[in-house]
């Protein structure tokens, strides 16, 4: 698949620009004061998300949902971003069932072949 590759207008070049001017962020002490708490705000310094990537960097990605509902409170597992970043993993169940609903096997016995 070919990749798409955007040409920009040398008008749309310069409106970029001049927009770019207007928004400087916050420029009194009050307002780069009340937007650094942005991401506690929105829960990305919380600490069920401390919870959940000290989860993530610790477990095998086949048990991270397994331990995020042993460790977490269901408050906690309803978190948005909690969801959404579980999400990405499968859950023992889901790794049953695309298995056929067979159990993953603990070990795998090493078999010798006779020649």
């Amino acid at each position: 698949m070919p990749l798409l590759h955007r040409t920009v207008t040398p008008a749309r070049l310069a409106a970029n620009r001049r927009s770019a001017l207007r928004s400087t962020g916050p420029r009194t002490r009050e307002g780069k004061s009340r937007s650094s708490l942005n991401a506690m705000r929105q829960g990305g310094r919380s600490k069920t998300i401390d919870l959940l990537w000290d989860i993530l960097y610790a477990a095998p990605p086949c048990k991270v949902i397994t331990m995020a509902r042993n460790r977490m409170t269901p408050g906690q597992l309803a978190h948005p971003r909690v969801q959404y970043m579980l999400d990405c993993f499968w859950s023992p169940e889901e790794i049953v069932q695309y298995l056929g609903g067979a159990p993953a096997p603990e070990k795998i016995e090493e078999q010798t072949i006779e020649a």
